[in-house]
C-alpha cells in the first residue's frame, strides 16, 4: 500500500511570490486551487500504484489510462488561517477489479515541526483500455500490516456505502415517508403563499430555488488539458467551486466558509474546444449547532459542442459552505417543481451525512 504514497509541498509561509499566484479576495489561500492540486494528485497515485514507484514518466505503451470517476468526499477539519506551508499527500487504500480508492490528506506544517491536518478526501479512480475504453484490470493490493488492513477495511466500508447510496438515490427509488412529510410539510409552510416578499413565521425570507441560479460559459482551451488531451478534471473542480462560492456569498450577503466537497461525478470527459456552460443553484439551506447557517450548492457542468449545438451533462458537483460569523440564516431556499424537491432531499442528505461524519470525528 505505502508503494503509492505521494505527497506535495507547497511552501507558502517561505515564498512569497508562490503565496501570491493562491491568495484570495480575503487575503487567504484559494481553495478551488488547492481542490485542483489534490485531484491532480490523485491521478498520479493512482499512475504509481499501476506502474511502480520507480516509474516517472507515462507513455501510451502501457496500454491504458486512468479517470476519476468520482470523489466521495472532502472535508475541511481546520482553518487555512493562519498562512502556513502545506503538505498534500495520499495512497491507495482500496482495489475493485477495475477500481481504486485514493485516500488524500492537506496539512498545514509549523514552523515547531507541528502538523494540523486541514482537510480529508477521498477519490475513486478507475482504468480503462487504452484501445477499447472498457474496464480493465488493477494491481491489487497486498496488505502487509495491521494498518493497511484498517485502511483496506475502511475502503471496503467506503464501497458498500457507495452501493447503499445509489441504490437508494431519489432518480431510483421515491422519497422515504419522513422525507415526504417534510416535503408537504415546507410545501404547506412556505409554497402556498403569494408574493415574492414573503416571510415565514420563523422570520426567514422564502426564497425559490429556481431564483437562486447563476450561471457563467467558458470556452476550454488546450492550456487546460490532461495527458489524455482532454480538460483536466481538477481544473473544473476549481471552476464548479468558485461558481459555487460566488453564489452561496450571493444568497448569504457575506463571506462564508468553506464546509466540505460532498460528491463529485464525472460523467463524460470535456473535450479541447467545446463550450463548458456551468449552472449552480442553491439546493439546501439549515443551521446546527456547530454552524449556525449552512448552505448546500449543486454545480451542473454540461459542454456544448460548437459544430452541432449538442449539449450533454458532463459533472455534477455538490458543495457545503457556512456562514462566517454567528447569525443564523435570514433566507431559506424553497422548491417549487418536483425536480427541485428532488434535488432539496438530495441537498438535506447530504447536509446530513456531513453532520453525522462531523459528529463521529468529534467523538473520536
Amino acid at each position: 500500500m505505502h508503494d503509492s504514497y505521494c505527497e506535495l509541498v507547497l511552501p507558502f509561509a517561505s515564498s512569497p511570490e508562490l503565496l501570491e499566484q493562491y491568495t484570495n479576495a480575503s487575503g487567504g489561500i484559494r481553495t478551488g486551487m488547492l481542490m485542483e492540486h489534490l485531484d491532480s494528485l490523485a491521478g498520479g497515485i493512482a499512475y504509481k500504484h499501476m506502474l511502480g514507484p520507480t516509474v516517472d514518466t507515462l507513455s501510451k505503451k502501457h496500454g491504458f489510462y486512468i479517470v476519476t470517476a468520482s470523489v466521495d468526499r472532502l472535508d475541511m477539519l481546520a482553518p487555512l488561517y493562519p498562512v502556513r506551508d502545506m503538505r498534500l499527500s495520499g495512497q491507495v487504500i482500496h482495489t475493485g477489479r477495475s477500481s481504486m480508492e485514493v485516500a488524500v490528506r492537506m496539512e498545514a506544517l509549523e514552523k515547531d515541526g507541528r502538523e494540523e491536518t486541514i482537510m480529508l478526501g477521498r477519490f475513486f479512480m478507475v482504468c480503462r483500455d487504452a484501445i477499447t475504453h472498457k474496464a480493465t484490470p488493477v494491481n491489487p493490493l497486498n496488505i502487509n500490516t495491521p494498518e493497511d488492513q484498517m485502511l483496506f477495511s475502511i475502503g471496503e466500508a467506503h464501497k458498500n456505502k457507495r452501493k447503499i447510496r445509489t441504490s437508494a438515490a431519489l432518480n431510483r427509488v421515491p422519497p422515504t415517508s419522513s422525507e415526504a412529510e417534510e416535503l408537504h410539510g415546507i410545501y404547506l409552510k412556505y409554497g402556498l403563499q403569494e408574493g415574492d416578499d414573503f416571510v415565514g413565521p420563523d422570520g426567514e425570507k422564502r426564497v425559490w430555488m429556481g431564483d437562486t441560479r447563476l450561471e457563467k460559459c467558458m470556452m476550454m482551451f488546450p492550456q487546460e488539458r490532461n495527458v489524455h488531451q482532454k480538460i483536466f478534471g481538477g481544473y473544473l473542480m476549481r471552476l464548479a467551486y468558485e461558481l459555487g462560492f460566488a453564489n452561496s456569498v450571493l444568497f448569504t450577503g457575506g463571506h462564508v466558509l468553506f464546509v466540505s466537497l460532498d460528491g463529485i461525478s464525472f460523467a463524460k470527459p470535456v473535450p479541447i474546444g467545446s463550450i463548458l456552460r456551468l449552472t449552480s443553484q442553491i439546493l439546501h439551506t439549515s443551521s446546527s449547532e456547530q454552524f449556525p447557517g449552512l448552505i448546500h450548492v449543486g454545480v451542473q457542468a454540461n459542454v456544448v459542442d460548437v459544430a452541432t449545438g449538442k449539449e450533454q451533462t458532463t459533472n455534477d458537483f455538490r458543495f457545503t459552505w457556512a456562514t462566517d460569523d454567528a447569525k443564523p440564516l435570514t433566507r431559506r431556499v424553497v422548491p417549487k417543481t418536483y425536480k427541485e424537491a428532488m434535488l432539496w432531499l438530495e441537498g438535506r442528505r447530504a447536509l446530513d451525512m456531513g453532520a453525522e461524519i462531523r459528529g463521529m470525528r468529534k467523538r473520536i
